[in-house]
């Protein structure tokens, strides 16, 4: 009988004009395949009246609009922060999804007795939820910059207005930086977690048991989809507050 092989890292299919082509790098192109075929259906003839998928889609894109208004105070930034969250969403809802298709780390090629799945869970692998969270880390910075200005936005990080403020400050500059780790390990851990329980069920209880777990694992991977993409919504609102110093400055200056 053959055993469980679990690779923590992404293992190299093919290469490509010297570049390693991973399993997961393989599928997140599937993703992006059916995202953009997914795109076009539903976006090459929108109607007044809409159909099935077209309404589906719109409520769906209504709702996230309104909350992400409602989050930001203001219509005009929910639009133009509105591409980013609903493609992040998609991608990693899409993404964890395609895991349950027949095939998925089934299929591959043995060679010299290892074998290599030709797909891989995408966010199983480290490199893609790191390269997610560097997109968010950096829109919310850059978010917070253009809106505040360089030195109002760095204000929220370096103080010396007294000692309490600049631990404070520093405080804030870590947990910032500490972002890109939360970020990606948190995405990574949870569907790497239910991806080997998957697997090692599966292995010891073929028959019952997976099927109400990998309905709970569609529920996870839709959560993890909406934490991802909730927060950098937060996070883009935090950085583009105004700083809490020249917020009450303001208010004195009112009274």
């Amino acid at each position: 009988m053959e055993g469980i092989h679990i690779a923590l890292a992404s293992e190299p299919v093919f290469h490509l004009w010297g570049l390693p082509i991973t399993n997961s790098l393989l599928l997140t192109w599937v993703v992006i395949a059916i995202l953009l075929v997914l795109g076009f259906i539903v976006g090459r003839r929108p109607k007044l009246v809409p159909g099935r998928l077209q309404g589906a889609f719109e409520s769906i894109f209504e709702v996230l609009l309104d909350y992400m208004a409602e989050t930001l105070e203001s219509r005009k930034l929910a639009l133009r922060y509105f591409p980013l969250i609903a493609t992040i969403f998609l991608f990693i809802f899409t993404a964890n999804m395609v895991t349950f298709i027949p095939g998925i780390e089934s299929v591959g090629v043995t060679h010299d007795g290892h074998f290599t799945a030709l797909l891989r869970p995408v966010n199983t692998d480290l490199n893609v939820t790191l390269a997610l969270a560097m997109i968010a880390f950096l829109v919310i910075e850059l978010s917070g910059i253009f809106t505040l200005g360089l030195l109002k936005y760095g204000s929220k990080f370096v103080t010396v207005s007294s000692p309490m403020n600049a631990a404070v400050g520093l405080l804030e500059l870590i947990g910032n930086i500490a972002r890109l780790i939360s970020f990606s390990f948190r995405l990574f851990g949870n569907v790497f977690a239910g991806h080997v329980l998957i697997v090692v069920i599966i292995f010891f209880l073929p028959l019952v048991v997976p099927v109400p777990l990998m309905l709970f694992e569609v529920f996870v991977g839709f959560l993890q989809a909406a934490i991802f993409s909730l927060l950098t919504l937060v996070f883009i609102k935090l950085a583009i507050d105004e700083p809490h110093g020249a917020s009450e400055g303001q208010a004195h200056g009112a009274h």
